[in-house]
């Protein structure tokens, strides 16, 4: 019997190196320790086990141990069957946490993730910095939009971001930036929409790189472009000190304060970007919205309607060329960095389904009830702003908005049209 428990021990110690338990700390470790001599834990149950330890303590729920202890003191069931009944339960009450609206406790303390130890460095390279939006698909209602990749990697630290399993931790400006700008063959005749945002902050770094310079003047040369330059700063002196071509339009990711405070770190707050988008619209310049990513939690249902509020009082129609809405999409890495890196978060607590590009995200019921409820909050502008949905199927669009567009090209091109009128008119 001894031999057995020795080599049970031994695989265990060899499973351990393969799962979250070297995160863990030393008493949660002991406890699973205890779980492992109790009830001979197969790799799989250890796995499920530190993983559940590790995400409830992010999330700031009960910890594992307490439940554990908990249930199985109430059950009278032994052996093999109590730890079938117990992982049972488990699974149970994660899925409740995770179908439930997340309650993000205010006088909790917020651990942030730190700022990581990182250079930034100007080097020449061969990649290409324009292409096509990385989940542009016909899988999905798209809008076609182009991408630049002015700067690889941001300095940001919002829990759910993918942008930090793309790159070295470094952050990386192209010498030849201007040059790659200037050499883009683009059709004379025809709309694009080009965004800056998906490799890094569009206005976090400013002018470095004379990377803000360089872009007024591709878009002053190509007149049918949109050149959206995206952000969570409220950076703007740039905009405020310097002429700004008439195509091009500062978009700001939007999300309540208590998303803020709790999942985008090192942004700007709430009060900020509105204060930065207002101090750019009386410039003249056009602004834009994106909700996104928004988030189901306890509260978002008077939060983001009192933000719609907010803004609609901020702002006139005629000064937003667009809004969008868009959820929490999460990739393999990017949970697996969460979990590794253990600060405090609830972005994984939530009900996961594959979206049409293979990613995690939200059920359709709820993410009709988040982009329903804040479409409707924007009444008043249904008819004077563009309104659309990212990344989304014709279903949603329909129990969302009422319609879609048959084609992606079709969406592209009335996108294009509203945009380009209201930036003539």
């Amino acid at each position: 019997m001894s031999q057995k428990i020795h080599v049970h021990n031994k695989k265990l110690d060899e499973f351990k190196s393969k799962t979250l338990y070297d995160k863990l700390e030393i008493g949660q470790q002991h406890f699973i320790d205890d779980i492992c001599d109790q009830h001979k834990l197969s790799f799989q149950e250890l796995r499920q086990l530190t993983e559940a330890c590790r995400d409830l303590d992010m999330w700031q729920e009960q910890s594992l141990e307490t439940w554990w202890k908990k249930e199985f003191s109430q059950s009278v069931l032994k052996g093999p069957a109590l730890k079938k009944y117990l992982f049972k339960k488990l699974r149970a009450h994660l899925d409740n946490l995770k179908k439930s609206e997340k309650a993000y406790l205010k006088a909790a303390p917020v651990v942030k993730k730190p700022r990581e130890s990182s250079k930034v460095i100007t080097q020449k390279s061969d990649k290409n910095i324009m292409g096509m939006c990385p989940v542009a698909s016909e899988k999905t209602v798209c809008c076609n939009l182009r991408t630049i990749d002015a700067v690889e990697n941001c300095a940001f630290g919002c829990s759910y971001c993918s942008v930090q399993t793309f790159y070295s931790k470094n952050f990386v400006f192209d010498e030849k930036f201007s040059e790659k700008l200037n050499s883009i063959d683009l059709q004379s005749d025809r709309f694009y929409h080009i965004g800056t945002g998906q490799a890094s902050d569009s206005l976090l770094w400013g002018n470095r790189n004379n990377n803000l310079d360089s872009l007024c003047t591709f878009a002053t040369q190509h007149p049918k472009v949109l050149l959206e330059l995206k952000t969570k700063s409220d950076n703007i002196s740039y905009f405020l000190e310097n002429a700004i071509p008439q195509n091009m339009v500062l978009s700001w990711s939007m999300n309540t304060q208590t998303v803020i405070e709790n999942e985008e770190h090192f942004t700007a707050s709430l009060e900020k970007r509105l204060n930065a988008a207002r101090r750019v619209a009386n410039k003249g310049i056009k602004v834009a919205f994106h909700f996104h990513p928004m988030v189901y939690y306890q509260g978002w249902d008077t939060d983001y309607p009192e933000l719609a509020d907010r803004l609609m009082h901020m702002f006139s129609p005629n000064e937003v060329l667009f809004i969008s809405f868009g959820t929490v999409t999460l990739i393999k890495p990017v949970m697996k960095n969460v979990r590794q890196l253990g600060y405090s978060t609830k972005i994984l607590q939530m009900d996961m389904v594959p979206d049409p590009h293979g990613k995690l995200t939200y059920p359709d019921d709820v993410k009709i009830k988040l982009f329903k409820t804040q479409y409707s909050s924007f009444a008043p502008w249904h008819n004077k702003t563009f309104f659309y949905l990212c990344m989304e199927k014709s279903s949603i669009w329909h129990n969302t908005m009422g319609y879609d567009y048959p084609t992606n090209e079709e969406f592209e091109a009335e996108f294009g049209r509203h945009t380009m009128t209201k930036l003539r008119g």
